[in-house]
């Protein structure tokens, strides 16, 4: 059974993964959400949301392509320096929380917080922190639906973990 459309995207798209929320503000891109298969697509016809749409089915192509979207990732200075170490991971790679943490001189839960309030999965790479003994969390699990997201991704950027 499909839900009503949720308001709180601009767009909601298939992905191999799961459906994927997207929501623009200004002109920029705010946020982006794994979503479960029961949430309605909606696919609009402004060219900067259909613009993102091709990067990330391209992506999905090759990992390897960038993605070159404006963005406002709204968050505080100590997140946003995580979410830009985490832009700097290429497709295929991952840092450990603690790798990330000694960068930015913190903690590996400290980042691991980060990760759990990044606005845009996907497009700045969450799935690709993981902990010193494995996959570690996703999206504030250790298990699960989310968890099963971050392994697709990994797998489908060439990594088992």
């Amino acid at each position: 059974m499909q839900t009503k459309p949720d308001k709180r995207f601009d767009a909601v798209i298939e992905t191999p993964v799961c459906r994927f929320g997207l929501k623009f503000e200004n002109g920029f891109l705010a946020a982006t959400q794994y979503l479960k298969n029961d949430h309605e697509l909606c696919f609009p016809e402004d060219k900067t949301v259909q613009a993102l749409i091709r990067q990330i089915s391209d992506y999905f192509s090759d990992p390897a392509h960038p993605f070159n979207i404006e963005i406002d990732a709204k968050g505080t200075d100590f997140q946003q320096g995580v979410w830009r170490q985490m832009q700097k991971i290429p497709a295929g790679q991952v840092k450990t929380y603690g790798e990330v943490a000694k960068i930015l001189n913190s903690s590996p839960r400290a980042v691991g917080n980060a990760c759990r309030a990044n606005p845009m999965p996907l497009i700045i790479p969450c799935h690709r922190i993981v902990s010193s003994s494995g996959l570690g969390g996703f999206a504030g699990t250790r298990s699960g639906y989310f968890t099963d997201i971050k392994r697709q991704l990994l797998r489908h950027e060439g990594l088992e973990i």
